[in-house]
């Protein structure tokens, strides 16, 4: 079970972006946080904001994406106090990052090897031999065959879910508090993905760290996550625990992913199946931004954005006109 020491707090996030010389605002008031030992997921359409908001957590946005307004902290740090130094600390030491392409993320002229136990001496006072001796253990921990002998294997010459297994050692190597893992398992076979999701529960019951999982596939959140967080339009539109996003979700967004998630197969998109387009980021609209495809919308859904607001049970959501518990669709 998730312990109550909340490892990441993102709240009132609010993010700008120089495109082509316009502004344009893909996260607006966005609100997420990650306990020890739990894993959340990050769900929401291509475009809803998933990747901005969490590259905002260790200030990697590109140059043109700035942080507006909120507060972002990790293990009670505020990451905006933190000096260029502090967050090279961070990065890697307290949080650590599993990008979508693994072989994009190593790096092709050294061994799998070279690169975790490089982690290593970056964050912790030790020698190349401890080093080596603690990537030998971690490559093992993620179960990475035989360790020793892939210690010294090039990225090109392992396959894609060695090469993630490799991304996520190099992420847990000195032991973080949070792991932000965007899109770990797109790239990857059924079979893998399978595989590094359960990789990913165990490391997170064995070492109590908290993760940030982002999806757009409602089938990751349910076989790994405790909670989800769902964004739409740049937005945190939902905020509970996996089973109420299945069987008692309050926004009419995560009603429609939910039906329209593929029931034969993980290859399809969620969300694919929701009528109309998503919100255009440059001409943000001043109601609810999902009241053109939303089904239950009426007057008051076109004036202003609805607040976000928390239940009695702790089950948080931004809608004007909330789903009764008989109006679910079991679909």
């Amino acid at each position: 079970m998730p312990r109550s020491d909340v490892v990441l707090s993102i709240e009132g996030l609010s993010i700008s972006a120089d495109v082509r010389g316009e502004t344009v605002w893909p996260v607006t008031d966005v609100h997420v946080s990650v306990r020890a030992g739990e894993v959340v997921g990050l769900v929401g359409e291509s475009g809803s904001g998933k990747s901005l908001t969490a590259l905002s957590v260790p200030r990697l946005l590109p140059e043109n994406v700035r942080i507006i307004d909120g507060l972002i902290t990790v293990a009670g740090k505020d990451m905006s106090l933190l000096t260029d130094s502090e967050l090279s600390r961070v990065r890697g030491g307290i949080v650590g990052m599993v990008f979508q392409d693994s072989l994009a993320s190593l790096n092709p002229t050294k061994t799998v090897g070279q690169q975790v136990a490089e982690v290593v001496r970056l964050h912790d006072a030790v020698s190349r031999t401890q080093a080596e001796a603690k990537a030998v253990d971690v490559l093992a921990d993620v179960g990475l065959p035989q360790p020793r002998e892939r210690f010294r294997s090039y990225p090109h010459q392992l396959s894609g879910g060695m090469r993630q297994r490799v991304a996520i050692a190099m992420a847990i190597a000195c032991e973080p508090q949070l792991v932000i893992a965007d899109e770990p398992t797109t790239a990857l076979d059924v079979t893998v993905q399978a595989q590094i999701l359960a990789l990913l529960r165990r490391l997170v019951d064995d070492r109590g760290m908290g993760v940030l999982l982002i999806t757009h596939d409602l089938g990751v959140v349910a076989n790994v996550a405790d909670r989800t967080t769902v964004m739409y339009g740049g937005r945190t539109v939902e905020d509970c625990t996996v089973i109420d996003a299945f069987e008692a979700m309050r926004h009419p967004y995560t009603e429609a992913l939910v039906a329209s998630a593929p029931r034969l197969s993980g290859l399809d998109s969620a969300g694919d199946g929701i009528p109309g387009a998503p919100p255009n980021p440059a001409h943000p609209e001043p109601g609810c931004p999902f009241e053109p495809r939303c089904s239950h919308a009426q007057s008051d859904c076109v004036v202003a954005p609805p607040p976000y607001i928390t239940a009695n049970n702790g089950h948080r959501f931004a809608c004007f006109h909330p789903l009764l518990a008989h109006e679910v669709s079991r679909g």
